[in-house]
């Protein structure tokens, strides 16, 4: 399996759809996290956007997870920069 890191950005005028679809977003977030796909997620403090750390078999399994975040269905990310990660020490090291 590969580490991706997922960044989101996120434009004031999206605020509303974030707030309406935050509920599911983060149902589905936990659904990852609880079957080990998500190792952590969470929002800039400035609200700019946010860092998620995938666990996935490729970059074209992980585009299909990101397909199915709420959040993207509504239209709520600016943009998505996924980047394969190689953790060398810590939680998530291979």
């Amino acid at each position: 399996m590969t580490v991706f890191a997922v960044e989101y950005t996120y434009v004031d005028a999206t605020s509303d759809l974030r707030d309406t679809h935050r509920a599911s977003h983060r149902d589905w977030l936990k659904g990852l996290v609880d079957t080990g796909v998500v190792l952590e997620s969470g929002p800039y403090p400035d609200g700019t956007g946010a860092l998620l750390i995938f666990r996935a078999d490729d970059a074209d399994a992980l585009a299909g997870i990101l397909a199915r975040d709420p959040f993207h269905a509504a239209d709520a990310i600016t943009a998505t920069r996924v980047t394969e990660w190689k953790p060398i020490f810590g939680p998530f090291a291979a």
